[in-house]
């Protein structure tokens, strides 16, 4: 009995479909050793490989979910791409935000269907993705990028995943603590995935509507003091919560039960905040800090309750 259920509607702007695979969708290959191989329908086209080749028209008009098997004996399993798939095989131009740190953006900062969201910068559009995912056609993600050649990168995968230009995505080349001030955009989240996010703060603090979130996404131990103080010197948001998330996978196979070996260790560190209203001040964080942790060799901004270091005595 043939399966009548209806594709995903355009409109919904989800980057799936349901189906026989079509010409023109993108399909992803795994063999019996688990490599991978990503590519484009085209009717005609002859897929190759170590293990021998097999016509693309072989695949479109069937239901994803089926074994082929090329010229030389080789099995492939096929399936459409799922998101997570696609962004780590995509074309890059920047390195990407890899999904377990978008699954932790879009869940943390609580971005949803609906929802004004700024991003900075847009790298090869792997979070980009996501988030006009989650905020879907009925919402806004406004991407700033200011190197040309990464903002091609991301709008050729970005429309590639969606199949089209997706009405809810807005991309502009240049920097957004100047852009964004000068746009007057106001709105519900801003995403900064970039090297010193902190000369942002300003800019994202006047965007941001009252509860509104900030999350960071910076690379290193540098990076993650130096943003979190940031944002507690500023005095317009709550107290910053820092993290990151580790992903271990596991070997299961009858008695032989144990971690794998390929866990996906650190990738970034994660920090949210969320915007007071104006004029208001989160309550003083009760803090005892370590001894040293804001002594003499700590030259960032110091938090409120934290007193300044006297100056040394100069010898006559």
């Amino acid at each position: 009995m043939s399966d009548t259920t209806p594709d995903v509607p355009q409109d919904a702007w989800s980057g799936v479909h349901r189906g026989p695979l079509r010409e023109g969708e993108w399909v992803r290959l795994v063999d019996g050793k688990g490599r991978k191989h990503n590519f484009e329908l085209v009717a005609g086209k002859r897929f190759f490989s170590n293990k021998g080749h097999f016509d693309h028209d072989e695949l479109i008009g069937r239901e994803e979910g089926f074994t082929v098997t090329s010229s030389a004996g080789g099995e492939y399993l096929v399936f459409r791409p799922l998101l997570s798939e696609f962004v780590v095989s995509m074309p890059r131009g920047a390195a990407v935000v890899y999904p377990k740190d978008s699954a932790q953006i879009v869940a943390m900062a609580d971005i949803f269907p609906g929802a004004r969201v700024v991003e900075a910068g847009v790298g090869s559009g792997a979070l980009t993705c996501s988030l006009l995912r989650a905020v879907g056609p009925h919402g806004r993600v406004s991407s700033y990028e200011r190197r040309e050649e990464f903002a091609d990168v991301a709008r050729r995968n970005v429309t590639q995943f969606f199949g089209g230009d997706h009405p809810a995505w807005q991309l502009t080349l240049g920097d957004l603590a100047e852009a964004l001030p000068a746009s007057g955009e106001r709105c519900d989240r801003i995403i900064l995935d970039m090297l010193a996010p902190w000369d942002c703060l300003d800019a994202a603090a006047d965007a941001l509507l009252p509860g509104g979130i900030v999350c960071a996404y910076v690379a290193t131990t540098t990076q993650l003091s130096k943003f979190v103080e940031a944002v507690r010197f500023h005095g317009g948001f709550t107290e910053p919560a820092p993290w990151e998330s580790l992903v271990r996978d596991w070997h299961v196979e009858g008695l032989a039960v144990r971690p794998g070996h390929k866990m996906i260790g650190h990738t970034a560190f994660l920090v949210t905040a969320r915007r007071m209203a104006p004029g208001e001040r989160a309550p003083l964080k009760k803090r005892r800090p370590a001894p040293g942790a804001y002594g003499p060799d700590y030259d960032g901004p110091r938090p409120p309750g934290v007193p300044e270091l006297p100056e040394a005595p100069t010898e006559d």
